[in-house]
C-alpha cells in the first residue's frame, strides 16, 4: 500500500446519516453519549434487568445499530459508552452487513485510512494481514465505498479512542463458524475490542417490531442463534459473534433496545435497534 490520498476511504454518508461538520458532529456525538449516561444510570437505579450500564471492566465487544443518528444514534451511544468504561483501546475490530454489494466470506477495503469528519482513523495493517490469512477474507474495496454499516460507527470510535487502529471487514455470505474463525484471529487482549454493527427488525408496525425485538434480544443474551435476515440485517456478523463468545464464556448484557416511533418515525412502519454488551469471565 502506498500513501496517497487514494488509500483513505472517503466518508459516504457524512451529511446524511450523521453531521458532516466536525463541531455540530462533535457536539452531536458529545450530547448522544451524555444522554445514553443519563439513561443507563437511570435504569440501573430502578433495577431493570440487564441495563445496569458499564460498570468495571469494559466489554469485549458491543453490538451498536446503524441507522441515522436521528434514528438509532441514543442507541448506539450506550454501546460506545461501555467500551469507553475501560482504558483506551489501541485496535477495534469492525464488522458490519453487506447492503449493496453480494459476495462470499468477509471483505477488508484495502485502504489505509477511513476518513471522518472529526479526522482519519487508521486501518490496522498487522491485523488486516492476519485476516487476510484465512480463506474466507479478501480485499474488495467496492463492498466497502457506499457501505453505511461500518461507517456510522467510526464517528464514536474517533471521538472516543482517537488514537485506535481499525480492522474494517464488511460481512457478505459467509457461515457463523467461518465469522468466527476470523474473530478468533483478531480476537487480542484487553487492548482490542469488537464492534458488530446491526440494526434488528425492519418496517413492522411498532407493537410487532417490540415483540420480534425482544425475542431477538433474549436470543443474543442467552448466546442462541443463528438469527435470520428478518431479526437483523447484520446476522451474518452477530452469529459469528455468538459462536466467538460460546466458545470463550462471554455474558451478553442488553444496554438499550428501542426502535424508529422511540426515538423518531412513524410507528406504522419501525426500524429495530438494541445495543448489547459482551464481558469476558473475570
Amino acid at each position: 500500500m502506498t500513501s496517497s490520498t487514494s488509500k483513505i476511504r472517503p466518508t459516504a454518508v457524512a451529511g446524511s446519516f450523521y453531521p458532516g461538520e466536525s463541531n455540530e458532529l462533535r457536539a452531536t456525538l458529545e450530547g448522544l453519549l451524555r444522554d445514553a449516561k443519563e439513561q443507563l444510570e437511570a435504569a440501573g437505579a430502578a433495577g431493570a434487568v440487564g441495563a445496569a450500564g458499564p460498570q468495571g471492566r469494559a466489554p469485549k465487544a458491543v453490538i451498536a445499530p446503524h441507522a441515522g443518528y436521528v434514528y438509532s444514534g441514543p442507541i448506539a451511544a450506550s454501546a460506545f459508552l461501555a467500551l469507553a468504561a475501560g482504558p483506551a483501546l489501541e485496535r477495534i475490530v469492525l464488522l458490519g452487513p453487506s447492503h449493496f454489494v453480494p459476495f462470499e466470506g468477509l471483505a477488508l477495503p484495502g485502504s489505509m485510512s477511513f476518513a471522518t469528519p472529526l479526522g482519519e482513523l487508521e486501518i490496522d495493517g498487522e491485523g488486516s494481514r492476519d485476516a487476510l490469512r484465512l480463506p474466507q477474507v479478501r480485499v474488495m474495496p467496492a463492498a466497502h465505498a457506499r457501505e453505511h454499516s461500518l461507517e456510522v460507527e467510526l464517528p464514536f470510535v474517533r471521538h472516543l479512542f482517537p488514537t485506535a487502529r481499525i480492522v474494517a471487514l464488511v460481512v457478505g455470505r459467509a457461515a457463523p463458524d467461518e465469522v468466527a474463525e476470523v474473530l478468533e484471529a483478531l480476537w487480542g487482549g484487553p487492548e482490542s475490542a469488537i464492534v458488530v454493527s446491526s440494526d434488528l427488525s425492519h418496517y413492522l408496525p411498532y407493537e410487532a417490531a417490540r415483540r420480534l425485538d425482544r425475542a431477538t434480544a433474549d436470543e443474543i443474551l442467552a448466546l442462541g442463534g443463528p438469527l435470520d435476515g428478518s431479526q437483523a440485517c447484520g446476522a451474518a456478523p452477530i452469529n459469528g459473534l455468538l459462536v466467538a463468545a460460546r466458545r470463550r464464556g462471554l455474558r451478553a448484557q442488553l444496554l438499550d433496545l428501542r426502535n424508529s416511533a422511540d426515538t423518531v418515525g412513524d410507528p406504522s412502519r419501525v426500524v429495530g435497534y438494541g445495543a448489547f454488551a459482551f464481558h469476558e469471565p473475570e
